[in-house]
């Protein structure tokens, strides 16, 4: 690719962006090293990798891509037999270490969904007993664990103790009367590895032993008590061996890494591809990037597009196209109003879309691409080789055309400027006629009106402007394809304050062809704007139509819901009424009988009684009770049959579920709405009409009741690290809230108690979690938390 294109569209900021989104230095050097392809297959390629990584990004949140290092040099000098430092091995169980949990972590996901991302780490190797001995042998740089081997164990314990015995004895000494005249201080000290007492110069001869060392005034002398020596020798050797029990381990383990070094080194160079496609990934999801689609053609169509290395809250997204209908498109318009950007934006975009960068943009961008991309762009004047702008511009402009081909991308910046208007512009026309000539697609800005006129008459070749608010005096950066730009001088001059005789006298300067040129361009412009603003009307006008329809349609649910409410509670309330007149009647024909009794007759009896019947008929017709709830009041078509598993949907709740069991003869089913169960007849219940495909599977009603089948109330996460245990219980916690859980069990075990304090904290501070509390008798006690949600 051209390397003066890359500079002047800025390429090499795009690549420090990504560079700072990778996490090692592999991945940065990955990201330092990328450049566009010119092949459609590898462009298509690497854009899915791409997408790939930035679905998983999106899906899945942070991914484990820590501790991955260069340890190809490593592997190889353990394959030649070297031994390997601590802190060196340590940077091989890392990378081993990273290698296994990204192998994880991209296995947990579909093979289809991204198949790319799981072909990458199939190529990942495991070697897990290898990460697990340098852990448990090394403890840090320079420091090996006393459980890395038996013997160094039984010699480090040993060193324990002669020292405690070396420092018995010599206390032993200085504390004794008979030494304490000699000794300078009564303390321990050690020189050379030997432990020493501080003896008064005068008293040399009175001490026995070895002279080590003396003050830098010489009255003090550093002697080692005969009666240690043998002592410290003792001491001395057992640091040789373990010195060499050290050497050895680590030898053992070098050996171990040396066996598998092709294995570990590929391992290395796979993290950093890794890296840098998920760096890629980071930095579509910052830009809110797409996939563009990758056409064969020699064809841009970019909507929206948005300059990356424009602010969000400052850039104006851009509609162009270029390639089918048209291959040249003159852009004119006045200064400061975008169309050095709108050229930049273009070029970048064929830059990153062929280095498999997502786009800043809406979907339905395409892409073709190009062989080369071209630009010249800028005031590039240079004093030391006495080059003015336009005889810079046109030395650029002649290596472009010397190499230029028909699948090339050519960006001219103010074409033929710099010199006499009437030679640059039949210069700049002649330059486009010949790019024109050979199919190559080109963008050039322009002020000059006969690039308008060439543009209006030339087939292939299309108008575009930048729009520019004469009201304001200021640009507003929309592009506008097809309309020629106006040069809106005289405008701004009166507005300005310029006087009118002054721009009537300009005018009559100007040729009368280009007054009613620009005249022309004026009411085009003014035609178009008022017809925009026609159509955002129409548009405004034609949602409030539809906000007022949706508030109609809500309104008339209400009513209609209200009057059921409203029709029940009069029912409830007359069965009140009925009620107490039932008791007042059952009193009153209590009173007959007793008259009864007194005289009256049989018939009257039979009379009272038929009064209490017509009273209790009445109220029968009164009585609410479930089916007038859930059976619906406009009559629909009945289910006649229905079996476990179908998707019904309870028509008066408005709410769907499963089918659990059913009864085809009594025409009742037992449905599960959530985590409820409910005995229904068929008459209340519907066929749930089945969602499109793929969605039904996302659905959050789906998820939930996915979730409450399979979800537990407890989680297990002995034999696991502080890390991979957090990344569990996040992911558990939210499955359990989705479910509807309102209290879980987390099973940690005691051990050292860092996985319960890890997990402890992680709790404080989870959205999900209402309080956490240790297990009690019975439950687990200590070895366990439990978890209310909220």
């Amino acid at each position: 690719m051209n390397s003066k294109a890359l500079s002047v569209l800025e390429y090499n900021k795009i690549v420090g962006m990504l560079v700072d989104k990778t996490t090692s230095s592999l991945g940065a050097r990955h990201a330092r090293e990328i450049t566009p392809s010119s092949e459609m297959e590898e462009v298509q390629h690497m854009q899915k990798e791409t997408s790939e990584a930035q679905s998983m990004i999106l899906k899945s949140g942070n991914i484990p891509l820590g501790g991955i290092h260069d340890i190809e040099h490593l592997a190889k000098r353990a394959q030649l037999g070297s031994s390997l430092e601590p802190g060196q091995l340590l940077m091989v169980c890392d990378c081993l270490r990273a290698a296994r949990r990204i192998k994880g972590f991209i296995g947990k996901n579909s093979p289809e969904a991204y198949p790319l991302m799981h072909v990458l780490s199939q190529e990942l190797s495991v070697f897990r007993d290898i990460e697990d001995d340098i852990e448990n042998s090394i403890i840090g740089e320079n420091e090996i664990a006393d459980t890395a081997s038996h013997e160094l164990k039984s010699i480090r314990r040993r060193l324990v103790q002669k020292n405690e015995d070396i420092r018995a004895k010599l206390h032993s000494i200085i504390t004794s009367t008979s030494y304490q005249k000699y000794l300078q201080d009564a303390i321990i000290t050690i020189r050379g590895d030997r432990f020493v007492v501080p003896v008064k110069q005068e008293y040399k001869s009175s001490v026995q032993g070895i002279v080590h060392d003396q003050s830098s005034s010489g009255a003090t002398l550093f002697i080692e008590p005969i009666s240690i020596v043998n002592m410290n020798n003792d001491l001395r050797e057992l640091r040789l061996k373990e010195k060499e029990e050290i050497e050895r381990i680590l030898q053992l383990l070098s050996q171990r890494v040396g066996e598998f070094a092709d294995e570990i080194a590929a391992n290395s160079h796979t993290l950093g591809r890794i890296d840098f496609i998920f760096a890629k990934g980071k930095l579509s999801t910052q830009m809110r990037g797409i996939e563009p689609e990758i056409t064969s053609e020699k064809y841009i169509r970019i909507k929206n597009g948005r300059h990356p290395l424009i602010p969000g809250n400052a850039v104006v997204p851009i509609n162009i196209w270029l390639g089918r209908e048209f291959d040249t498109l003159v852009i004119t318009g006045p200064n400061t109003g975008g169309k050095t950007v709108t050229l930049k934006t273009v070029g970048l975009f064929c830059l990153m879309s062929q280095s498999g960068l997502h786009l800043p943009a809406d979907f339905g961008t395409t892409m073709g691409v190009f062989e080369q991309v071209f630009a010249d762009i800028g005031d590039e004047q240079s004093i030391e080789q006495s080059l003015s702008t336009f005889s810079s511009h046109m030395k650029n402009i002649v290596q472009i055309l010397e190499n230029v081909t028909a699948d090339s991308l050519v960006l001219f910046d103010e074409l033929g400027a710099g010199t006499d208007p009437v030679e640059g512009a039949a210069l700049a026309m002649a330059i486009l006629d010949l790019l024109h000539g050979l199919h190559v697609r080109a963008i050039a800005t322009t002020h000059y009106s006969e690039l308008k006129h060439y543009a209006l008459t030339k087939a292939g070749v299309e108008n575009a402007s930048v729009e520019f608010d004469v009201a304001t005096l200021s640009p507003t950066y929309r592009l506008l394809i097809g309309v020629p730009g106006k040069s809106n001088a005289f405008e701004i001059s009166k507005r300005l304050g310029l006087e009118d005789y002054v721009i009537q006298k300009a005018k009559e300067l100007i040729d009368t062809e280009n007054i009613e040129f620009e005249d022309l361009l004026q009411e085009i412009e003014q035609k178009r704007q008022q017809a925009e603003a026609d159509r955002l009307r129409t548009l405004s006008e034609k949602q409030e139509a539809e906000r007022l329809k949706e508030d109609y349609r809500q309104k008339w649910d209400s009513v209609n819901r209200q009057k059921d409410k409203i029709i029940s509670e009069a029912k409830r309330e007359a069965q009140k009424i009925l009620k107490s007149a039932k008791e007042d009647s059952d009193e009153l024909v209590k009173k007959l009988r007793d008259i009864e009794k007194a005289g009256y007759t049989k018939e009257m009896n039979r009379k009272i009684e038929q009064v209490r019947g017509d009273i209790k008929k009445s109220m029968g017709k009164l009585q609410t009770g479930v089916d007038d709830i859930i059976i619906p009041k406009i009559a629909k078509k009945e289910l006649k049959t229905l079996k476990p598993g179908d998707e019904v949907r309870v028509i008066t709740l408005g709410q769907k579920g499963n089918v659990l069991s059913c009864d085809n003869k009594k025409k009742e089913a037992l449905v599960q709405i959530g985590i409820m169960k409910m005995a229904l007849p068929y008459a209340s219940l519907e066929m749930a009409e089945q969602e499109a495909a793929g969605k039904g599977s996302t659905g959050a009603g789906r998820i939930m009741k996915r979730k409450a089948e399979s979800i537990k109330a407890e989680i297990d996460l002995r034999g696991m690290n502080l890390e991979e245990a957090m990344y569990e219980v996040d992911k558990y916690l939210d499955d359990a809230y989705i479910s509807g859980l309102e209290k879980v069990t987390i099973i940690h075990g005691v051990g050292t108690g860092v996985l319960k304090s890890g997990i402890k904290q992680m709790l404080k501070r989870h959205s999900h979690v209402k309080s956490s509390r240790d297990g009690e008798y019975g439950e687990g006690g200590m070895g366990v938390t439990v978890v209310h949600l909220k």
